[in-house]
């Protein structure tokens, strides 16, 4: 059987909100890093140009599924003539802020264009990706990041890659709720990549979050009796930073057991790009 493409989940270690956009959108700043938690796809490609899932994907209709939504925006791009069937071993959990359906995307953008013989650059590559979600280029481009924008405006960094407990408290964030809610704050100053460094590691999001999520805030809460907890993206997934393994699997094994917990490795280098330079055909660049 042929191996799966990972797509890894991510966490914003800050994000800054700057204003909002006459577009509606808002201006970022946040440092996206992979962990090592992944869904797993698997593609099949077919000659008769259908694209279509193996399985479908619980509360996700096919309008919605951004794996499919990936694959047709790809094949309309290039007019290509080629389908395929894509399976997908759902891992990530939905609405936590980890970005796992933007990954999903950025998969199988980077699986299909390979398996197809397309051999787009990342650049366009990262263009289609754009329109399916401000998230899904930096999961295509595959490195830890310092965004701008909306978050499509990447440069690469090199952070440590520490030891994370990710807690999944119950129930799901709306984005676009917490991006609209009347109180978020939107008119942060922007900060520098070496403040980043330096320790200012704030989310603009936290207050909304915690206020409107009560799971949330407890789960926040019980991090910061283990070392500390920060909120990914809008949530609803918290973390805390270990230096070791052991230290975090420790923590985990007294976290209440409402709130799903596990443990991940911090990665700069997106296993995506491992499984691609496994695969026949031209060599990822990066960036």
């Amino acid at each position: 059987m042929a191996q799966p493409w990972p797509a890894p989940a991510k966490l914003n270690l800050m994000l800054r909100v700057l204003g909002r956009r006459p577009d509606g959108y808002h201006r970022l700043q946040t440092v996206f890093q992979f962990i090592d938690r992944c869904d797993h796809l698997w593609f099949t490609p077919r000659d008769d140009g259908l694209i279509e899932r193996a399985d479908a994907l619980p509360g996700v209709p096919e309008s919605a599924d951004l794996t499919l939504r990936a694959a047709r925006a790809l094949q309309a791009h290039c007019g290509c003539p080629q389908g395929a069937e894509i399976r997908l071993d759902k891992t990530l959990p939905m609405g936590g802020g980890l970005g796992g359906g933007s990954s999903d995307a950025a998969t199988t953008l980077v699986a299909l264009n390979r398996l197809w013989g397309l051999d787009l650059p990342e650049d366009e590559l990262a263009a289609i990706a754009l329109p399916l979600g401000a998230d899904v280029p930096v999961f295509v481009r595959g490195r830890a990041a310092w965004a701008e924008g909306v978050g499509e405006q990447l440069t690469a960094v090199e952070l440590p890659e520490p030891w994370y407990l990710v807690l999944t408290p119950p129930g799901q964030v709306a984005t676009a709720a917490v991006f609209g809610d009347p109180q978020l704050t939107r008119d942060s100053l922007p900060v520098t990549l070496a403040d980043f460094v330096a320790g200012d590691r704030r989310n603009d999001c936290l207050a909304v979050v915690r206020r409107g999520y009560p799971e949330v805030a407890a789960a926040l809460d019980w991090l910061q009796g283990v070392g500390g907890g920060q909120l990914t993206g809008t949530g609803g997934c918290v973390f805390a930073v270990f230096a070791d393994q052991h230290s975090a699997l420790a923590a985990r094994d007294l976290a209440p057991p409402r709130f799903r917990a596990f443990v991940a490795r911090g990665l700069n280098r997106s296993p995506l790009l491992d499984r691609l330079a496994a695969e026949p055909g031209q060599h990822h660049a990066g960036y």
